[in-house]
């Protein structure tokens, strides 16, 4: 198996996290997202200890929970002590709802709204990444009417290609996303925070990208990053007390590619930005990042229960399930590849190689194509590995079909913490 929490029992049947997956689907029905709990816990402890390690005090990861977006999952992060990065004022009801405590949140977007901002002030965020001038003074503004300060970081892009996917690609000049400091527009916006008594700068935030398996374009960023704090200190005389680094760390979603070490990358990264400071007077800053994907990807498995099977001689053999793009979109957005299992037969040889077919009306409706599989018959369990990140956080109604639940598992036993949506839930607005 790709990742130590799968494994097959002595049934056959694929498990996950000890749980067999084929009597969760029976007991809980198809599509089914089953989450490891006791995996996502571990990765959240391999970054703080890795962050305490390495990085001065005040250093901490958040979680990027644009990953994976629902009540039960800011509970567990909170436990375990990480901050998190919010995206929208709809993550940021969902981490209040779970008590997720807000003055460790970092609130996203490139284009947040006016009421975007008066809710996460009032809601006691603690830092906007602000992306723009016209953020920067919406947020100053707001924050002098409801007589606060906020503390901000500022979204730079550091000019990085990291060689990942396009649309996953956020470091370049050439982005939607922050102020470049190579057309000097970060200058620019950070001098004008400096002038602003509505707002206190913290400091500086990048993100690279998503799927990097390397650590050299982080150690870039980290350089760029930190010499340009250095730039700012000596022609300004402000120095930086946090440089966010954001996400990007990849994870393993087939053979072939090797996941990244957590511990040796932050290690790199750290000497990295020691070197820049001691090389310009500077005091070791307080880092952030925010790990998403490496925290909940591998933790995930989608089960679904196998409709019918169709053979195109010379072409191909389509096994077609009862999910799809609904509840996996990302191989219609990327073609992005996955490893999947009959979960029933998971003992049983590969006999073939398959495309994955989704239920929905569009011809694009595919969850993978050349996919070793066992010899899959109507009424058997597919299941699709690392499913636990931009799966149900990007799930949608496409073709009216109701969202999956979520199943945790924990120590073998399972809990339902997002039930199965409704035909009724899904008119539930409608009038």
């Amino acid at each position: 198996m790709i990742h130590d929490n799968y494994g097959i029992n002595e049934k056959g049947h694929l498990t996950v996290c000890g749980a067999d997956t084929v009597s969760l689907a029976d007991k809980y029905g198809t599509p089914l997202y089953i989450l490891d709990e006791d995996l996502v816990r571990a990765k959240c402890r391999e970054y703080k200890a890795a962050f305490e390690k390495y990085f001065p005090s005040g250093s901490r990861p958040f979680f990027a929970s644009k990953a994976l977006s629902y009540v039960g999952i800011y509970r567990i992060i909170a436990d375990e002590g990480l901050g998190t990065d919010i995206v929208s004022p709809g993550e940021l009801y969902t981490a209040i709802k779970a008590g997720f405590p807000t003055d460790n949140t970092c609130f996203h977007g490139n284009n947040k709204t006016d009421d975007d901002i008066e809710y996460g002030i009032r809601s006691g965020v603690g830092y906007f990444v602000v992306d723009c001038k016209e953020e920067l003074y919406a947020v100053n503004d707001t924050a002098k009417r409801l007589g606060k300060v906020q503390k901000i970081l500022l979204r730079l892009t550091p000019g990085i290609d990291p060689h990942t996917f396009a649309a996953v690609n956020t470091g370049r000049i050439d982005s939607k996303f922050g102020s470049s400091i190579d057309t000097g527009a970060a200058e620019e916006i950070t001098k004008t925070a400096l002038s602003l008594d509505g707002i206190k700068l913290c400091g500086y935030h990048c993100h690279i990208g998503s799927q990097i398996f390397e650590s050299e374009p982080f150690c870039r960023a980290a350089g760029i990053m930190t010499q340009f704090s250095a730039l700012i200190k000596k022609k300004y005389g402000y120095e930086a007390e946090i440089i966010n680094l954001g996400g990007g760390f990849g994870v393993r979603y087939y053979d072939g590619q090797n996941e990244p070490d957590t511990d040796a990358f932050i290690k790199e990264i750290s000497d990295t930005i020691r070197g820049v400071c001691e090389k310009n007077g500077m005091k070791f800053p307080v880092v952030f990042m925010e790990p998403g994907r490496s925290i909940v990807g591998a933790a995930g498995v989608t089960v679904y229960t196998v409709g019918s099977i169709k053979t195109i001689p010379g072409f191909r053999t389509y096994v077609s399930v009862d999910g799809g793009m609904p509840d996996n979109p990302r191989y219609a957005l990327y073609a992005s590849r996955y490893t999947a299992v009959i979960a029933n037969k998971a003992s049983e040889p590969c006999v073939d190689e398959y495309t994955i077919a989704g239920r929905c009306c569009e011809s694009g409706d595919l969850i993978g194509e050349k996919m070793p599989l066992q010899r899959a018959e109507r009424g058997d369990k597919l299941a699709v590995l690392v499913t636990g990140a931009y799966n149900y956080s990007m799930a949608s109604n496409y073709n009216r079909i109701p969202k999956a639940p979520i199943v945790t598992v924990s120590g073998g036993i399972d809990k339902l913490t997002v039930k199965r949506e409704s035909f009724e839930d899904l008119t539930h607005n409608e009038f």
